[in-house]
């Protein structure tokens, strides 16, 4: 029996494929065809159109790396195909069936009216339905020749990745360019047998519907005549009808589907050419929706929908009408669909504000979920930040990607650090890229993990990450699909009916507390480190601008608040937070660009910040404090002697006089001394003592700031993977070219280390203890030559730590140091932001840094009883693929060591590190805009609101974990005060006394404040 199975569902196969699958577009005449090769960049429609074209013949090579060609495509519809279904058919030499990194076109009429795209999975464009014969046919194809960054299967590196190192070899051969008839009886076989064949692959060995299903096919088969494929097609079908109309049992599980093209904003291409490639897939999904009247597209990213309302206004009109038709979904609510570890708390915010805020200006429509699938692992902040943004559920797909664990759940309330819940999905068809294949439908049952407590799951389908989208074959599936014996039942939904429909039969689904972190990818805490660096400083910088422009608002007549520039820059910034940009898993030609951006946004808001304190007057020296923690610190005048100065938070004063004199730090050979902590230095540059002159302790329990390099070669995905073998090869870095004093002054002492190591590579640090500060910094300046290593700067602490702290957005998260169990063995590398914390009751450390993400920590059990924790930061990579040139060359940074610190010190250290004292004229001592008393309560963003209404918008956050109260104060007269959402929209009224609004949070609670000037 299992013999004859076999016979039969091979006879299946090679007659579906050998001779229905050719009938589908039997009937066909070519296009007359002529190119142009457009020099350089992308150009508009109307140069291409008065392009002087040369003849082009089939089989012909075309598209240089990264190149565009125009295609002007002539032909007419043959009387013989009046009445028939008749559309143009193009291959442009397709490689593979993904349609996201290869050639692919964008169909115009002559008047520059953009049809639909062309992709290895929608060859068609519709010419008539019916023909009537005779029909004159003329395109423009705007072909992009992308190259291949995933041809041999990321197995070697490639220059393929820059427009700049590609060279200009053509790499695809035009195939097809035909008028044709699409025998839609045939087409509509093929679909049968698709489906009813895959059913019955998936279908047990014992189950009676795999049999049925398979000798139905093998007498359908009978019926085919080999010889007339189109005139028996409809024979055949009609002998399928009693297997494909049987109904789906009443328990089978449902699926809602949704319409998705996940467009990676930039990752194996630039931005520029996601710009293309959304006209192209949204050219497809509108045609789509026109076709089938039950579709639902769900798009999310509001950055891509305002590219197409930019550059091309035809497609976004569709857009327009296809969302008031409620066949088009905006989701997500964000600008775009950023790295869920590595921005910080206030970007986060600003995703949500700016993303919503389009989708409720141009559509009149306001999302109600988080749509991400695709993120490396999602931070324990995006219960509460979702919620304040409106948020109703979350949808992720990414964790079915674990490499050790598999998630519990797939329906859930997944709860943040502050004890807010979020509906959650997981969709258990473990994929955004969906296509309705009987091994997805059978998959998405099999994974389900609230069998016999639920009964549906979500399914984004649709070929994505470099778009495509939906296509009518998945429809058809679709409909196939909705009541079938066998599969589960498909019902193509907006994702709102879903969750509505999931929450209210699944209400008491379990929790997940805390983050969702993805064992995999763990790499892109670290890859491409100078894109890292300006995200950074980009989010602090303009927090910076945003604070003295609010100040220069309120106190220099005159002064005009930037918020259009501000708006423009913090776009620029949430773009490349995006989760192939930010997480430095893109190709070279990205980072070169982002590099760039974050150049020209760091000067503009420098310009921004200038003006801002220039309005306020020149005068005398004054120091100004952005970080929201009163400081006393050692800064430099413009003659770059340092000063001890003390500066109110969100405020300033003069740079000389009125502060106290702490105790002088003293340099004595490698010894650093300042009162607080004794700091020493030894042969081979590592630190061989810090000593805690305050409650006489020692802090390390070996070499101190030890970097090390690893080997580091993954077993696959080199920018997004470290695998954790990367700790059994390494070597550490104690060869010393120099070790120099070179600061020795009563407020600060320094020592440099320089070492060379290597395939000739540098790093020189600078390792600074300052008056009146505990806090070590070690000023590093690499100049990074290796390839597939590992860079990893390590402080073994005296501390018995059960457990490390690590601030994510708006708090920080609390993780074992042990691995008593695979979830924690798991977490060898996490991520953090600022600061990372260790202690012990009684005492604590801090390793703090201005750019870094990546770290680990591990304990180990000395000989002579005590423990060591040790925290090793991830400084730097050399992943070859997708960039072979990664990381190359010149990096700064900071990073610093704080002994005896408690978690408030690691937050007011964090901020200050990050938020260096700027030194400029004023006069006058303008009055912080807020100030606010009470431990642990926070201030993250001081700005004008955005309706520019004159109110000024305070967002704070517990910050230590507990409950907080507090004062906030305001520099300026108080007429009302009210709580808001992130979009500043009124929550209720906050109480209010004088000039002053008391606040009560609760461990990690976010509050946005608005408040009206009297």
């Amino acid at each position: 029996m299992h013999d004859e199975r076999r016979r039969i569902e091979e006879r299946v196969e090679r007659l579906h494929n050998q001779r229905v699958k050719p009938a589908i577009h039997a009937a066909t005449v070519p296009f007359e065809v002529a190119a142009w090769q457009a020099p350089g960049e992308p150009v508009p429609f109307e140069e291409a159109a008065a392009a002087s074209y040369e003849p082009f013949a089939m089989n012909t090579p075309w598209g240089p790396p990264w190149g565009t060609t125009w295609f002007r495509l002539h032909g007419q519809v043959p009387a013989e195909f009046a009445g028939r279904r008749v559309e143009a058919v193009i291959d442009l030499g397709f490689v593979g069936d993904w349609p996201g990194n290869q050639a692919e076109a964008l169909v115009h009429l002559t008047d520059g009216t953009p049809l639909k795209a062309v992709n290895p999975l929608n060859q068609y464009v519709p010419i008539a339905n019916p023909a009537t014969g005779g029909e004159v046919v003329d395109y423009l194809l705007e072909a992009a020749s992308n190259p291949d960054i995933l041809a041999g299967d990321f197995a070697a590196p490639t220059p393929l990745g820059d427009v700049l190192t590609a060279g200009d070899e053509p790499l695809y051969t035009f195939r097809r360019a035909d008028i044709a008839v699409l025998d839609e009886e045939v087409w509509h076989l093929d679909l049968d047998l698709r489906v009813l064949r895959e059913l019955m692959v998936e279908l047990g060995e014992h189950d009676p519907r795999r049999h049925e299903i398979t000798h139905a096919l093998d007498h359908a088969m009978d019926l085919l005549d080999l010889d007339d494929i189109s005139g028996s097609a409809p024979a055949v079908r009609e002998a399928l009808k009693p297997v494909l109309s049987k109904p789906a049992h009443a328990s089978a599980h449902r699926i809602s589907g949704v319409g998705h093209a996940h467009i990676d904003s930039a990752w194996l291409w630039p931005i520029r050419e996601t710009k293309r490639k959304t006209s192209r897939t949204f050219s497809n999904v509108t045609s789509l929706a026109d076709e089938y009247e039950e579709f639902v597209f769900a798009c999310s990213q509001a950055q891509q929908y305002e590219w197409v309302r930019d550059n091309y206004p035809r497609v976004w009109a569709r857009i327009q009408e296809s969302v008031k038709k409620g066949q088009w979904a905006p989701v997500g609510g964000m600008w775009v669909e950023a790295d869920g570890n590595l921005p910080g708390g206030e970007a986060v915010a600003r995703q949500f504000v700016h993303g919503k805020r389009f989708f409720i200006e141009h559509f009149g429509v306001e999302t109600k979920g988080v749509w991400l699938p695709d993120s490396f692992g999602y931070n324990a902040a995006y219960p509460q930040l979702a919620k304040l943004a409106g948020n109703e559920w979350f949808l992720t797909q990414k964790i079915s990607w674990n490499q050790t664990n598999k998630f519990p759940h797939h329906t859930f309330w997944w709860e943040g650090i502050d004890g807010t819940r979020i509906f959650t999905h997981f969709p258990p068809v473990d994929t955004y890229n969906a296509c309705f294949s009987g091994e997805e439908m059978s998959r998405a049952v099999r994974n389900y993990a609230e069998k016999g407590a639920a009964t549906r799951s979500l399914a984004p389908f649709g070929w994505g990450d470099g778009g495509g989208g939906p296509t009518r074959e998945i429809m058809e599936r679709a409909r196939r699909l909705k009541d079938l014996e066998g599969s589960p039942r498909v019902e193509i939904e907006h994702p709102d009916a879903f969750f509505a429909k999931a929450r209210a039969e699944y209400a008491d689904a379990p929790v997940w507390v805390g983050e969702l972190y993805l064992e995999l990818h763990r790499a892109t805490y670290t890859s491409q480190a100078r894109t890292k660096q300006g995200n950074r400083r980009s989010e602090h910088k303009l927090r910076e601008a945003e604070l003295w422009a609010t100040t220069a608002a309120l106190h220099a007549p005159g002064y005009r608040y930037p918020h259009e520039k501000l708006d423009r820059l913090w776009k620029t910034v949430l773009l490349h937070q995006f989760h192939d940009i930010l997480p430095g898993s893109s190709i070279a030609w990205v980072h070169r660009e982002a590099e760039a951006e974050y150049a020209r946004v760091a000067e503009e808001l420098e310009a921004l910040t200038t003006e801002a304190i220039t309005a306020l007057g020149t005068g005398t020296a004054r120091v100004f404090n952005t970080s929201p923690y009163a400081r006393a610190e050692v800064v430099r005048d413009g003659a770059g002697a340092p000063v001890y100065v003390e500066v109110p938070a969100s405020g300033s004063a003069p740079l000389t006089g009125g502060a106290r004199t702490p105790q002088p730090v003293t340099v004595d050979g490698r010894v650093i001394d300042n009162g607080l902590v004794r700091v020493r230095i030894a042969d081979d540059g590592t630190l061989s003592s810090v000593y805690d002159l305050r409650v006489n302790r020692e802090v390390l329990a070996d070499k101190g700031n030890l970097l090390r390099l690893h080997t580091d070669l993954p077993n696959y995905w080199d920018a997004w993977d470290v695998d954790k073998h990367y700790k059994n090869r390494y070597t550490d870095l104690l060869d010393t070219s120099e070790i120099t004093v070179v600061e020795q002054d009563p407020l600060l002492g320094a020592i440099r280390v320089s070492r060379s190591f290597g395939n000739g590579s540098k790093i020189t640090q600078t390792i600074t203890l300052r008056a009146g500060s505990p806090r070590i910094d070690f000023e590093t300046d690499i100049d990074w030559h290796e390839a597939e290593k590992f860079l990893k700067a390590g402080f073994p602490v005296d501390i018995r730590a059960p457990h490390s702290s690590a601030e994510i957005q708006f708090g920080h998260v609390q993780r074992p140091t042990h691995t008593n169990t695979s979830w924690e063995a798991a977490r060898f590398e996490v991520s953090g932001h600022r600061w990372v914390h260790i202690a012990e009751p009684g005492y604590g450390v801090a390793v703090i840094n201005d750019s870094t993400y990546g770290h680990d920590v591990s304990r180990t059990v000395r000989e002579d009883g005590g423990t060591t924790t040790t925290v090793r930061l991830s400084l730097v990579r050399a992943p070859r693929i997708p960039d072979p040139g990664a990381d190359q060359g010149r990096h700064r940074l900071t990073y610093s060591l704080l002994p005896g610190a408690s978690i408030a010190d690691a937050v007011a250290e964090g901020y200050a590190l990050n938020l260096p004292l700027r030194v400029a004229e004023a006069a006058g001592e303008p009055q912080p805009v807020v100030s606010v008393d009470g431990e642990g309560v926070t201030v993250e963003a001081v700005k004008l609101a955005d309706d520019s209404s004159g109110d000024v918008v305070v967002r704070l956050y517990e910050s230590r974990g507990g409950r907080a109260q507090g004062l906030l104060r305001t520099g300026f007269p108080l007429a009302a005060a009210q709580v808001t959402d992130l979009l500043e929209r009124p929550l209720e009224a906050a109480t209010t006394d004088g000039d002053t609004v008391p606040v009560e949070l609760r461990p990690f609670q976010i509050l946005t404040l608005r408040l009206r000037r009297s």
